[in-house]
């Protein structure tokens, strides 16, 4: 699917021309003539690229970009402002409400494409994240710190060999951010595996080649996220738009200005710390799919999935497995009597002496409520047995704390047990064989362990 650029300007003849230029490379072009449609067209719709005019009517470039970033519905869509004006101070202000680069009339067509594309490549990955992190709020994952990530305080690597630009750039950056300085292509390529928030290569270097960085930083796994600002010289048109082919994120002209330089930093710091945060809501995310949130064991439908491949694999030859089903004897006394927070303390007490008297291959579960189960690949039914009542004998061995330590209550189990025979068992007879094994026990008087054969 092409990418969606949505253009903006108030004078029809520099739409339809960029439209024009824009379609012949196959992109899908939605046009509007106003701040304010804009907004409404960029939260409909969600375009891949805004290219914004800086003079209109009404709402000028610079406060339909502030919106478009203030709205968490839009703010991922990377701004880039197309004006007349060449003035620092335009570009410096059109940074820092949020444009990611600037594009000035009359346009060259290749530098905008080059343009288009390196925003195309970023906002693909953006979108994907996004789209798992809706997945984590679907499961009710906090995703609300976004809009509160800096964009100061970042950890920066500079890589040039300019001592006077060198200063200059430390000058700017050092009370801001953190800046480690490597003058030493070899060194900062190793380097690139720090943690760093962001990277400034100067490419335009006579003393090393810092489009063999740019390529290398995006060839590797483990520096692919890290965005890379390029140091550029101006004059240079193949390399700059060589830099941006080659994974670029940004590009700063030389002689630096060291206020565009700084609202660039900030705005590259800050993706990266946004992206950052969704891959973490994402790691997240999957995690709390297949964990239990109160005790930290894995949930039954972790427990389910790889209990069916264990069963599997013995159905075909492979170890039995057997099954510690565990039940929490009068569980709804500790409820009744010490309120809800003793018995999750208990619950959770009782997971910790579960997860540490089992083996690592082991997988400790809780089934919900206070039932509790253990997946355990090659194990006979009668080894089972002997640890399942070693289990129950723990539990019942040392009380267990609550509210905080001022009370400690005598807890005892039920354990159930089953094993795979070697016919063709399935994960939901093995369950049930050991929820009958629990029945069992407790009618027999609790606090005991009752093996169940098929």
């Amino acid at each position: 699917m092409p990418a969606r650029i949505l253009v903006v300007d108030d004078i029809e003849t520099n739409v339809r021309l960029l439209e024009a230029k824009l379609t012949m490379e196959y992109y899908d072009v939605l046009t509007c003539n106003s701040g304010q449609a804009a907004l409404d067209l960029a939260a409909a719709h969600h375009p891949d690229i805004i290219l914004l005019d800086v003079m209109m009517p009404d709402m000028d470039g610079f406060e339909t970009c502030r919106r478009l970033k203030a709205n968490p519905a839009t703010r991922h869509i990377p701004v880039v402002m197309v004006t007349a004006l060449d003035g620092r101070e335009e570009r410096i202000k059109g940074l820092e409400a949020g444009a990611d680069d600037f594009v000035t009339k009359p346009i060259d067509d290749v530098v905008l494409l080059a343009r288009v594309r390196s925003l195309t490549r970023l906002k693909s990955i953006m979108d994907e994240l996004r789209s798992r992190e809706e997945s984590g709020r679907r499961l009710g994952v906090d995703t609300d710190a976004a809009g509160r990530l800096r964009a100061t305080g970042g950890r920066i690597l500079l890589i040039d060999d300019d001592p006077r630009q060198v200063e200059r750039i430390r000058s700017q950056l050092d009370g801001e951010h953190r800046l480690t300085v490597e003058t030493d292509i070899e060194k900062g390529l190793a380097a690139l595996r720090g943690p760093f928030d962001l990277v400034i290569a100067n490419t335009a270097s006579r003393g090393f080649d810092g489009l063999r960085l740019v390529a290398q930083s995006r060839s590797l796994e483990s520096t692919r996220p890290l965005p890379v600002l390029a140091v550029v010289d101006p004059h240079a048109r193949a390399r700059m738009i060589k830099a941006l082919e080659l994974g670029a994120n940004d590009i700063l002209a030389t002689p630096i200005d060291v206020e565009e330089l700084a609202a660039r930093a900030r705005t590259q710091v800050r993706r990266k710390r946004y992206a950052d945060f969704l891959r973490q809501k994402l790691d997240y995310s999957l995690e709390m799919a297949v964990t239990d949130a109160l005790t930290g064991l894995h949930n039954r439908r972790y427990m389910a999935g790889q209990l069916q491949a264990l069963v599997g694999r013995t159905n075909q030859g492979s170890e039995p497995v057997a099954v510690l089903m565990m039940d929490i004897d009068h569980f709804k006394a500790v409820n009744d009597g010490f309120g809800h927070d003793a018995g999750d303390e208990v619950l959770r007490e009782f997971a910790v002496r579960l997860a540490t008297k089992v083996r690592a291959v082991d997988l400790p579960c809780r089934m919900g409520g206070e039932e509790f189960v253990v997946v355990m690949p090659g194990t006979r039914l009668e080894d089972a047995v002997r640890i399942a009542d070693r289990i129950r004998a723990d539990m019942a061995g040392a009380p267990f704390p609550v509210m905080g330590g001022d009370a400690h209550l005598q807890i005892t189990i039920s354990i159930g047990v089953a094993a795979t025979t070697g016919r063709e068992d399935t994960p939901d007879a093995l369950l049930k064989r050991a929820d009958e094994g629990v029945y069992e026990a407790k009618s027999a008087g609790r606090n005991r362990v009752i093996a169940r054969a098929a």
